[in-house]
This record gives C-alpha cells, structure tokens and sequence, in this order.
C-alpha cells in the first residue's frame, strides 16, 4: 500500500520532539559558520573548538614577518593569508 501525501507530513509519534526546543540554536545559524572536519588523529588533540581556535591563534600569532599561508579551501581554491602586521610576500 502507497503513502499518501497526508501521511508523509505526520509527524511519528516515536520521534519524541516533546520536550524539544524550537529555535535552541538559530542564534548560532543567523551568525554563521565555518564547519572544518579533523582527521581523527587531530580530533583527539583538539577535542572541541576552543582548543582549535586557541592553537590556531598561536600559530598565526607567531608567525615569522613576511611570511604568508596559501589556504586551499575544499574546493582547491586558494587564497593568501599574510602574517600579522605583514604584507603578504606573495
């Protein structure tokens, strides 16, 4: 026997949305966000945004004058992030 439309939009009662919350993270979406996937061996160096940001910011903190970083998003474009307080060498 085929669905009908009418039974596709119930929602199932063993779903259990009754103590949900609606909207409980649209303040994260309507800020945006840059979801970056770790290889597993980082996973566990870094377990949680906090600690990726803080190291990153330690790295770019650090970074020698003059250098910059070519960053290949996952599309193989790239673009070129200069060193604070540097202009770009490339």
């Amino acid at each position: 026997m085929e669905e009908s439309k009418e039974d596709r939009d119930e929602m199932r009662s063993e779903y259990g949305f009754s103590s949900g919350q609606r909207g409980k993270y649209a303040h994260r979406f309507e800020k945006g966000s840059n979801v970056v996937v770790l290889d597993p061996d980082l996973a566990e160096l870094f377990p949680d945004s906090e600690s990726v940001n803080r190291a990153l910011r330690a790295l770019h903190t650090n970074l020698p004058t003059g250098l910059c970083l070519t960053i290949i998003d996952t599309e193989g474009h790239q673009r070129r992030r200069a060193a604070p307080s540097a202009a770009c060498c490339c």
